[in-house]
Order: C-alpha cells, then sequence, then structure tokens
C-alpha cells in the first residue's frame, strides 16, 4: 500500500491543533439480523508498519464470476483529478526493474493510476507534517489525495492486522494532529476500514464507545477543514444486511452532515462494482440523513468479482476493477477508488502487505 511512515523523533511536532471536542455516544437504533452467519468479512489490508496477513478468512458470499481476461471500463486518469503519490512499492519496483518484461503491462495498468496513502501507525508527534506533506502535494497539482486513517484501537479485532493506538483517548488526540494537517484543498478521508463492520468482537460498551470516537473523528476533520469529504466503514456486499450496518453506521455518526459525507465499501476486496453500487445504495436508504450522502467503492481489484469459493488471500482469477474516478455517472456513487494498492499481497502470493510483481501481473494482464 501507499504509506506515509512516522519516526519517533520530534522533526515534525504538531501545530495548529483543531479544537478537541467529546466524544459523545450517539442514541443506539435497532438493527436487523445479519443475512446469515457464513457472511463473514473477507478483508486483506495490511498494516503500514509491520504487516501481516489479516485473521479473517471468510466465506463470504460470493459475487458472480468475471471473464478474467476482460475488465470493467474505467475512466483515464486524466480524467479523476485525483493525487497520485509519487511514493509507493509499485512505483519503486517499476523503477528498478526497467527490464523486467512485466514492466510496461505494471507501469501502465497500475503504477500510472492514483491510489490512497495510508497512516496506519500511531506516531502522534509526526502526524500532522507527514498529512499535510501529502495534503499540501495535492492541492499544489490541483488533485484530491485519498487518506485513510488506520489507527482505531483493537484494530483487526487483534488479528493479524492487530495495532493502531493504545486507548480511545490517545486515538482521538491523534485524530486532533491528523485533522490539523489536511490543509484547506480538497481531500478525501476514508476513515478506519473495518472500524464499524469488524465490530461484533467488542463488548457492547466497547462498540459504543469506538462509535462516539469515530463521530467524533468526523466532526473534528470537517471542523478543522470544511473542504474535507469524510466516508465511514460499510464493509461490503458479501458481509452485513444493509439494516444492520446502517444502525451501526448512524451510532458512528455517518448520518450527520457534521461528521460524514457517507460510506465505503469492499476496501481491499473483491465484490464486483455492481454488486457494491447496489449495497451502498440500500445502506444509505437505511440509514437515513440528507441526500447529500453518498459512497465510494473500492475498485482496485474487484473486476472480475469475488471468488466463489469466498477466498480471500491472493485468490486467483482476479482482475483490476474501474479506474479510480470522481465522476462515476452513477447516483449516489461519489467515486471509485483504488485504496488498496493492486500487487500488494495479502499474503499468499509474497510476503503480506508487500508488492509482488507476479501477483500485480497477473491483475493487471
Amino acid at each position: 500500500m501507499l504509506t506515509a511512515l512516522g519516526d519517533e523523533d520530534d522533526r515534525g511536532a504538531d501545530a495548529g491543533r483543531p479544537r478537541v471536542t467529546h466524544s459523545v455516544r450517539l442514541d443506539a437504533l435497532p438493527v436487523s439480523p445479519s443475512p446469515s452467519a457464513s457472511a463473514v468479512p473477507s478483508r486483506s489490508v495490511s498494516p503500514a508498519v509491520s504487516p501481516t496477513p489479516t485473521a479473517a478468512k471468510p466465506t463470504s458470499a460470493p459475487s458472480p464470476k468475471r471473464n478474467p481476461t476482460k475488465r470493467e471500463p474505467g475512466t483515464t486518469d486524466a480524467a479523476t483529478r485525483l493525487y497520485r503519490h509519487p511514493d509507493s512499492q509499485v512505483l519503486d519496483w517499476v523503477r528498478a526493474h526497467p527490464d523486467d518484461p512485466r514492466r510496461d503491462v505494471i507501469a501502465s495498468r497500475i503504477a500510472g493510476h492514483p491510489a490512497a496513502v495510508w497512516f496506519a501507525d500511531h506516531t502522534p508527534a509526526t502526524i500532522t507534517a507527514r498529512v499535510r506533506a501529502v495534503t499540501s502535494a495535492g492541492a499544489a497539482q490541483g488533485r484530491v489525495p485519498v487518506l485513510v486513517p488506520y489507527a482505531i484501537p483493537d484494530r483487526d479485532c487483534g488479528g493479524h492486522s492487530e495495532g493502531g493506538a493504545p486507548d480511545l483517548d490517545a486515538y482521538d488526540a491523534w485524530i486532533d494532529r491528523f485533522a490539523a494537517g489536511l490543509g484547506s484543498g480538497e481531500v478525501i478521508v476514508v476513515l478506519e476500514p473495518d472500524s464499524v463492520a469488524q465490530s461484533e468482537c467488542l463488548t457492547a460498551g466497547g462498540r459504543a464507545d469506538r462509535f462516539a470516537s469515530l463521530a467524533r473523528a468526523g466532526r473534528v476533520m470537517k471542523d478543522a477543514n470544511p473542504a474535507a469529504r469524510v466516508y465511514y466503514d460499510a464493509g461490503h456486499s458479501g458481509w452485513h444486511a444493509p439494516a444492520k450496518q446502517a444502525g451501526w453506521l448512524k451510532q458512528a455518526g455517518a448520518a450527520s452532515p457534521d461528521s460524514s459525507d457517507g460510506v465505503f465499501s469492499n476496501v481491499s476486496n473483491f465484490h464486483a462494482t455492481a454488486d457494491e453500487v447496489a449495497y451502498d445504495r440500500a445502506v444509505l436508504d437505511a440509514l437515513g440523513g440528507p441526500a447529500s450522502l453518498g459512497a465510494v467503492i473500492d475498485t482496485s481489484r474487484n473486476g472480475n468479482g469475488a471468488p466463489a469459493d469466498g477466498e480471500w488471500c491472493d485468490p486467483d482469477g482476479r482482475g483490476l476493477g474501474r479506474a479510480p474516478t470522481l465522476t462515476t455517472g452513477m447516483g449516489r456513487i461519489d467515486a471509485y477508488l483504488w485504496v488498496k494498492l493492486p500487487g500488494e499481497s495479502d499474503g499468499c502470493r509474497g510476503e503480506p502487505g508487500t508488492f509482488t510483481p507476479s501477483y500485480a501481473y497477473d491483475l493487471a494482464r
């Protein structure tokens, strides 16, 4: 993944922190049961600091299979207005392997597209400077960066992607410093993948406290930069029923324009775009809130849909999905994004979280 790594000294000490607000629990809503016990998460996010495979090894509901030789159409990079960070594992590989026969395909079809930048380590002293470096570079180019804060306590329910802040007080303070780097230009924030959909491992009180911190995080970011667009975790179409997910999302602040611009889905997953569009619209309908709320979908690896057997770890036969764009032509679908960088292994084709050229080439060709 694209990451903005920190260090442990004070060279990037934060300044201009936004006003701190307290986490307030939102009233709980009734939630409907999930469609089946087998619809469990299929995640493959790798953390920035010490990447390891994700614990969840699901049997998620399958999406229709696609012809592996065909990909869903997408817009060109020039039409996206999204920011492409100049440092990533795929760009490093392309620069270091000028004679590799796979290079041109990987360079044009993966490295040439913008992807999200992840902030997956809890380094309060440097987080503002690191966020600001990305947002200021995007603003200088007139492009929109996509940022992924990924430091919630009990991340991945203590599984292979465990980590994050030591507690919610520390997380709230980290978010304040994160928000201070957002600047004043357009920016998209994909707030804490899995933090809502994977919250069943928490106690009821722990879940309520997490949701209060997430609601606070959205408010702090939008107070710091009113041009920031903040999206909340809706899981994906093979996981929870829309009504159940919407009930949790409302508790987490996703229905309030003071903290949210809508939801995101399919991060690091493979479910087909059409399935995610239908699912996200159902979640938004159940969520309520203003009509301005929309959804963004991770299309990085979903060109052939999810494997029928529910495999989540570098499954064969997958392909790149729609190119990243802010112009989808679909009502209530604000963007297709590459949140997961294609070619970064889930842990089966290569070391987890590392760029694996054979996997990237199979996705891209």
